[in-house]
């Protein structure tokens, strides 16, 4: 018998399964499913240079997987962790980009850069990059928020979204508004269309057409959209769209109203009208609050997937269009889906109000 004996290489049920896995999975590293494949062939009683042979490598490297399997089982297969290079940027270093980052702003900008930085704290763009991303720091990034100054804010969210969640018996709720000043617009020269490998292309200057006005009751039940459309938008303009709602209600329904503070909602001519049809009941939402009424994001809908990149020779062809789209979403609605309770709401207002006041410290 020539050479030194080789350890025995018996294999549990579990040991094999582990191994045919590593196999077989398409995201382990090739360097792990030679090891695995070099067990396995080993168990089955191959002599080292038969495994070799078999599967492409050298005995040296079958001698190798196998002596460290039996010694240390499956761990032995997987790379121990490496140090790597020492660190080049210290703690302190890296303290000092932090806080010239939220606490300070360049001569030149509003803002930092990576490149800013980088002059500034003498170290490489790069490194900059790695240390903010590190710790979510985002200086080019910025978003706008809007806090209410209601005095009847919480009364008014658990109002509206109780209505939402909640709604009444034999009665419909229709988020109301007016989305005003559409304009119609159309593109200087003809539109290139659409080619493989190039975007569609469009000049960048417009010509004006006119305005129109769309109002809309959106029913938060079923998605449906009653809408109408006029010229402007004052209080008689909207008394006629109240009276639309109210043809396009069944007579035995209660109408709740959820609509926004803006002038035309509370003339005396709205008012008396509404003293005048019991049946309507109206819920403002607050001051600043607009996100509170669905119609916001169906107009939302209605803007990016048909009117901003439409073009309109005229007022009335924008207005045969809405009137088109209005009919499509009303073949098949579907309703937004309200999920956040009144107090998720509010409780997500209040950390953020102590964020921004630093009123926890």
């Amino acid at each position: 018998m020539r050479g030194r004996p080789k350890a025995e290489l018996v294999l549990s049920e579990g040991e094999r399964n582990e191994l045919e896995a590593l196999v077989r999975r398409a995201k382990t590293g090739q360097a792990l499913a030679l090891r695995a494949r070099i067990v396995l062939a080993c168990a089955g009683g191959l002599d080292n240079q038969v495994v070799a042979a078999r599967i492409g490598t050298t005995k040296a490297t079958v001698s190798k997987w196998r002596c460290r399997f039996v010694r240390q089982r499956l761990d032995g297969l997987y790379d121990a962790p490496r140090s790597g290079a020492p660190r080049s940027i210290t703690d302190a270093k890296v303290d000092a980009v932090i806080a010239r980052t939220l606490e300070s702003v360049p001569r030149d900008a509003t803002h930092w850069s990576t490149r800013s930085m980088a002059e500034q704290a003498a170290l490489s763009a790069s490194s900059v990059a790695r240390i903010w991303r590190a710790f979510g720091l985002q200086p080019h990034r910025q978003e706008s928020f809007k806090l209410s100054s209601d005095p009847l804010f919480v009364d008014k969210v658990r109002d509206i979204v109780g209505l939402y969640l909640d709604p009444p018996l034999k009665a419909m709720v229709l988020c109301v508004d007016e989305k005003s000043q559409i304009q119609a617009l159309d593109r200087t020269q003809p539109i290139l269309p659409l080619a493989p490998g190039i975007p569609e292309r469009r000049t960048h200057d417009y010509m004006r057409h006119g305005t129109t006005t769309l109002f809309a009751a959106l029913d938060v039940a079923t998605g449906a959209v009653i809408g109408q459309l006029h010229r402007r938008h004052r209080s008689s303009e909207f008394l006629s769209f109240l009276r639309t709602i109210e043809a396009n209600v069944p007579a035995n329904l209660d109408i709740h109203l959820v609509m926004d503070n803006y002038g035309t909602h509370k003339t005396n001519l709205i008012k008396g009208w509404f003293a005048r049809h019991p049946r309507f009941h109206v819920h403002f939402t607050p001051t600043s609050a607009s996100w509170l009424n669905q119609i916001e994001r169906w107009f939302s809908t209605l803007t990016t997937r048909y009117i901003r990149r439409g073009t309109h020779r005229s007022t009335r062809e924008l207005e045969k269009a809405i009137r088109d789209y209005l009919a499509v979403n009303n073949e098949n609605p579907r309703p937004f889906q309200w999920t956040k309770s009144a107090d998720h709401i509010l409780t997500s207002i209040e950390r953020f109000c102590l964020r921004i006041s630093d009123a926890g410290h």
